[in-house]
């Protein structure tokens, strides 16, 4: 199938997404762990290859551990063969508010015709039990016009045994270039299946006035 016959497909939502989605996501622990080190994918810049920092001295003392957060790696599944795979960390303290939250995203996909990385910041996150909605603006990344777009994002985190769930803003298009000023803390429904890795989520508890 080409790259038309693939745009004008007319299986449901969730099979066109998976089938026709270009852009996948990775963290560079993940990526080592899973051995995916020797694929043919040109390796991305040392910096989009490490997009998650480990947090210094400073972001410790000023984020403490009940703090609404989304953090974590993992690797979706999928039955094509393509890897894909997303990393987070993002957090705000309990007495701000979901536009003040702070960190980092990355997702790479590499796929049998192609393949595409990118990295960003975090600009918005809202979480409410398990559930996390983040969004954030890309900073670097080997997609064509994407650059300096927000991206949307959903996690549910299942707990420990269980697969979690993650979505992201372009499930509908196909094309995360696609979505024309996407408004913070905007993503699909978790509909993609985590095969490997995890997400953490840490609910805010919204101040009682």
């Amino acid at each position: 199938m080409n790259r038309s016959d693939r745009r004008h497909s007319t299986h449901p939502t969730r099979t066109t997404a998976r089938r026709s989605l270009r852009i996948v996501a990775v963290s560079a622990a993940v990526l080592l762990a899973a051995g995916a080190g020797g694929s043919a994918l040109a390796v991305p810049p040392p910096d989009a290859a490490h997009p998650v920092p480990r947090a210094t001295s400073a972001q410790t003392a000023a984020h403490q551990p009940g703090d609404p957060r989304l953090t974590g790696s993992a690797k979706l599944r999928r039955t094509d063969g393509d890897d894909v795979r997303f990393s987070f960390d993002a957090r705000f303290r309990r007495d701000e508010t979901p536009d003040t939250a702070r960190g980092t995203f990355a997702f790479r996909h590499i796929g049998t015709t192609r393949s595409g990385w990118a990295k960003g910041r975090i600009d918005c996150l809202v979480t409410g039990g398990k559930v996390a909605v983040a969004s954030g603006v890309v900073t670097a990344t080997d997609v064509a016009n994407l650059k300096g777009k927000r991206v949307g994002f959903s996690v549910h985190d299942l707990g420990p045994g269980r697969a979690d769930r993650l979505g992201y803003s372009w499930a509908s298009t196909n094309d995360p270039t696609a979505t024309k000023d996407l408004p913070k803390c905007v993503s699909s429904a978790p509909f993609e299946t985590v095969e490997r890795g995890d997400f953490t989520v840490v609910p805010w508890d919204v101040p009682v006035s």
